[in-house]
């Protein structure tokens, strides 16, 4: 529910502010570096100004740092801003080698990296600490007792605090909606409502001038991009069968090639460290665990992943899901699991063309038909190749539930696109520092978190 309630004046404002921090940071880089401005550096970096604005915009929306949430806010400001501020100084080395400014210095850049981090960083945390105070909406949450108290927990308000949440239930009566919907700023429809509720309620709300949010039920998603067309004096929706066309499906191998080959290259080193550590603390066993995986169409293929867990960890008990705290995780396999490193042989598998950098994470065959029975249209992800990252993987967490991860995977199908794969890759290094992207389940919450991510992490 991105910038629910957030205006777009907050947005161009802070990204206005984020520019501007950018450029006080490479100023204030010259005058720490020199103690003046060279005419021929500082001709150097007035040139290569627009490409340094364009790149930080760039990343400032990839990475929505003009986003702001209230929880965890500033370990989630500070992890942005870094992995933000990282891709801009690189792509900033690149452009002034691109464009012939070797006059640029690289302590400047440097220099200026961090002190964008430090004043980005900042100036959210003082702008939050200003503002969060302020009441700024109130929801309207309509739905069923789980789903409510589900939703509840979940609303918060990327811009401040005080938010009030009223509740209605799908039942009620229109007319107290209705009268709910007056004293609301928007509402959220949640899945258990039915296809008339909803149809009268987001009636209301029009006449009443007030956003509604729907979540949608998966039989709902499987309707984007269906084409409208007439059929004599009748309009008729065509609805395509699940999958990507021909040439899609061109243009992602050929990402997937290119990116495989060049990130297997620049991590080799990370390889062979990796590889060192896994057999130093167990001689006897494989570095590299292979498991059978459910690949595009149920093809099985043999996944690779650095082993994280003792030697036939299930032997005993067959298909389990690992945890938090789980004791066949070895002292190495915890280091490369928070780091999302045990995954980088799965490289290797999009190179073989098994696997694709973006799409849903492959399931073993046990836990698909297991999912299946339980959500009709699980069987959908397999209509494309399984990747190493996935929409759902850098939207939701560890321990999302699996029918909101299955919307984020048939939405990602749905709407594949070459820019939505280079955004998920970009957001991907976010995932590698925060732990709860990574972490296993407790026995506290198994019952409501995901059996496909969980059961695709025992190794």
């Amino acid at each position: 529910m991105t910038n629910m309630g957030e205006s777009r004046n907050h947005r161009l404002f802070l990204i206005t502010a984020d520019l501007l921090l950018v450029l006080i940071a490479y100023i204030s880089a010259f005058y720490v570096r020199y103690f003046d401005f060279p005419g021929r550096n500082w001709d150097a970096f007035i040139s290569l100004l627009p490409w340094i604005l364009l790149i930080a915009l760039f990343f400032i929306a990839v990475y929505e740092l003009y986003s702001l949430d209230q929880k965890h806010q500033i370990s989630d400001i500070m992890r942005k801003t870094i992995v933000a501020v990282a891709m801009m100084t690189f792509l900033t080395m690149a452009a002034s080698y691109l464009f012939r400014e070797f006059a640029m210095p690289r302590s400047v850049v440097l220099i200026a990296s961090v002190f964008s981090v430090v004043l980005i960083v900042v100036f959210k945390t003082l702008y939050l600490k200003i503002t969060r105070g302020k009441v700024v909406g109130r929801v309207l949450l309509i739905g069923n007792e789980h789903n409510l108290k589900k939703m509840t927990n979940k609303i918060k308000h990327p811009m401040l605090r005080g938010t009030k949440v009223i509740h209605a239930h799908g039942t009620d009566a229109i007319d107290k909606i209705d009268h709910l919907l007056q004293r609301s700023d928007y509402a959220v429809l949640c899945t258990d409502i039915s296809k008339e509720t909803k149809s009268q309620i987001i009636y209301h709300a029009m006449e009443r001038n007030k956003n509604v949010y729907v979540i949608p039920t998966l039989y709902e998603l499987l309707l984007q991009r269906a084409a409208t067309s007439p059929l004599e004096d009748t309009m008729v929706m065509g609805v395509k069968p699940f999958g990507l066309t021909w040439d899609k499906v061109f243009v992602k191998r050929v990402l997937d090639i290119i990116g495989s080959g060049l990130l297997i290259l620049l991590a080799s080193p990370v390889f062979a460290f990796v590889s060192v550590i896994v057999k130093l603390e167990d001689r006897k066993s494989e570095i590299i665990f292979k498991q059978e995986r459910l690949g595009k169409n149920d093809k099985p293929f043999m996944m690779y992943k650095f082993r994280s867990m003792i030697s036939g960890a299930e032997n005993q008990t067959g298909p389990v899901l690992a945890s938090a705290d789980d004791d066949r995780i070895t002292k190495v396999g915890h280091f490369i699991r928070s780091t999302r490193l045990d995954e980088l042989p799965q490289l290797i598998n999009v190179l073989k063309g098994d696997m694709s950098l973006v799409g849903p994470r492959p399931e073993r065959e046990f836990f698909t038909r297991q999912l299946a029975q339980k959500y009709y249209h699980y069987g959908y992800r397999n209509r494309v190749k399984p990747g190493v990252t996935g929409y759902a993987q850098v939207m939701g967490k560890y321990s999302t539930e699996v029918e909101d991860k299955l919307r984020f995977d048939l939405y990602y199908i749905r709407n594949y696109s070459l820019w939505l794969d280079v955004v998920i890759l970009l957001k991907t290094f976010l995932v590698i520092f925060e732990k709860s992207k990574s972490e296993g389940t407790s026995a506290e919450d198994e019952e409501g978190s995901s059996e496909e991510d969980r059961s695709s992490m025992n190794y």
